[in-house]
């Protein structure tokens, strides 16, 4: 629900602000303009510094009052994106986004990205790598199946199958604001396992919104696929893939890799999109991991983090 303007100094270094201009609430990002390390509001020239909000001139006054200022958001660029701290109550930075070496070496390339939107709880997106009972269900009828769950399940691609093997696990101190999710994926048709399609997928959540998924294939080589989950308003989420490779290795191949993992996550989208959020679900023993998940990505909220109101009675919400 935050409204935030980006911009690139002339020294090459990205800030993020609040859109609005103090003044008379002109938007910055709306023709705006970088005047050296400030942004320029359009409507009355006045500049604000990137690092701190500061207002270093106003044409027309004599002097800049010390209040005049524009509130900045703490920010980093890594991994080729402008990531934004967000804290209900203004606290800073606990920890800091990993760089992946192969990324910034550019030994792995950007080779395309998909975009979705999920009508769902944010915590409901991340809670599926501990749900691993899903994946033999959801994801293991055939890739050729599609994403239509109507059909995953026709008899026509009953000969193909996709096996997976999971583990899930939240990382010791200092590192307890990540998990790590183990996937070995297997394939077979008409029953043979097909090795071509061995693939080893180890899946890091970096805090609630950031997943780096590592792939590791023994002819295709190495590559990343890292996801962000941004939420744009209380039950809707902005999910991005962006996918970087070996850039020896033929663009067609990642691009397939790519291709494959949305008709599998379209799978899941299918099912947020008309779920419900249960905080108390019926879980059996074989569940346990996505109780330990929900406990360890409780600390992504705080005394004031926004709830939704369950209403008792009516149908305004």
């Amino acid at each position: 629900g935050e409204q935030l303007a980006a911009f690139r100094t002339q020294d090459g270094q990205a800030y993020v602000v609040a859109a609005y201009c103090p003044h008379l609430g002109a938007d910055l990002a709306a023709g705006g303009r970088v005047v050296g390390n400030c942004i320029e509001c359009p409507f009355h020239g006045w500049q604000f510094r990137g690092e701190d909000g500061k207002c270093t001139r106003i044409p027309y006054a004599e002097k800049v009052p010390d209040f005049a200022r524009v509130r900045t958001w703490p920010s980093c660029e890594v991994n080729g994106m402008l990531l934004v701290w967000y804290h209900c109550e203004g606290l800073g930075p606990t920890w800091a986004v990993p760089e992946q070496r192969e990324i910034s070496t550019k030994e792995w390339v950007f080779r395309g990205q998909t975009e979705h939107f999920v009508d769902a709880h944010i915590q409901e997106i991340p809670e599926n790598a501990a749900d691993t009972a899903h994946l033999a269900f959801l994801h293991g009828p055939a890739i050729l199946g599609g994403s239509d769950l109507r059909y995953t399940r026709s008899k026509l691609w009953n000969f193909m199958k996709h096996i997976w093997k999971a583990e899930w696990q939240p990382e010791p101190e200092p590192n307890e604001h990540c998990s790590r999710m183990l996937v070995q994926h297997r394939a077979t048709i008409f029953g043979k396992h097909i090795s071509l399609m061995d693939l080893v997928v180890s899946a890091r959540q970096v805090g609630p919104g950031l997943v780096f998924l590592i792939f590791e294939h023994a002819f295709l080589g190495h590559g990343i696929i890292l996801q962000t989950v941004t939420p744009l308003e209380p039950l809707v989420q902005n999910v991005v893939h962006k996918i970087y490779y070996q850039k020896n290795v033929p663009a067609i191949i990642p691009k397939l890799i790519l291709r494959a993992e949305c008709i599998q996550f379209e799978r899941d989208i299918t099912i947020w999109n008309n779920k419900q959020y249960l905080p108390k679900p019926l879980l059996v023993r074989e569940d346990s991991s996505i109780q330990k998940h929900r406990r360890w990505y409780a600390q992504f909220y705080s005394e004031k983090s926004t709830r939704l109101p369950v209403q008792k009675e009516g149908l305004d919400w």
